[in-house]
């Protein structure tokens, strides 16, 4: 598979909203939010939520003041998306775009790593980690829930502390000190819960 995110996955992706095959979808925002909030700079610093699925977190941001971003390549999360946040009178930019070609004109203080990273293929986790690097302003801080399967296989894949170490470096973040934090998802499975800060 190249860098780029094949337009199969795209399609497959899709057609998992509109057939509502989507399990992983919470109905509403992580707990891990509110735990995290302390935690980042105050509103209104730029916050990117990336393969934001329906947006449940986007909509939590915008609420509390911050400019939020919120990308997917899934035409049906992102209509969704935009009734939820036109319904609450809400504002947030949205980008209906795959996130492996997708450049943005600034960087963000916050970005907002709702199990993104194990709906990839642990050959583009790299790349990706290459780009939320790139994407977060020095001294930004990266949340990540990190999908705990114990499992070969995926979607979701399996990510494991090794690999969450090789992919963010003590070289290049600084990690918290909540190495074992987990948030229940009501699939059954468990997100490790980690806040890292981008070195200068």
């Amino acid at each position: 598979m190249s860098q780029k995110t094949d337009k199969r996955q795209q399609a497959k992706w899709e057609k998992r909203y509109i057939d509502k095959k989507t399990a992983w979808d919470r109905g509403e925002a992580s707990p891990a939010l509110e735990k995290t909030l302390s935690k980042l700079p105050k509103p209104p610093s730029k916050v990117l939520v990336p393969a934001c699925g329906r947006g449940y977190e986007v909509v939590s941001f915008a609420a509390l003041g911050f400019d939020v971003t919120g990308v997917d390549f899934a035409p049906s999360a992102i209509h969704d998306l935009k009734h939820r946040l036109s319904h609450r009178n809400l504002v947030a930019t949205l980008v209906d775009t795959d996130l492996f070609v997708w450049e943005p004109n600034e960087s963000f203080d916050v970005i907002y790593e709702q199990t993104a990273l194990c709906a990839l293929t642990p050959d583009l986790w790299s790349e990706y980690a290459r780009r939320l690097h790139h994407w977060l302003r020095p001294g930004g801080v990266l949340v990540g829930m990190f999908m705990q399967t114990n499992r070969d296989g995926g979607p979701p894949w399996h990510v494991s502390l090794t690999a969450l170490q090789d992919l963010f470096p003590e070289a290049l973040w600084s990690w918290s000190d909540n190495l074992n934090e987990v948030i229940e998802h009501p699939s059954g499975l468990q997100e490790r819960f980690i806040t890292l800060k981008r070195r200068d």
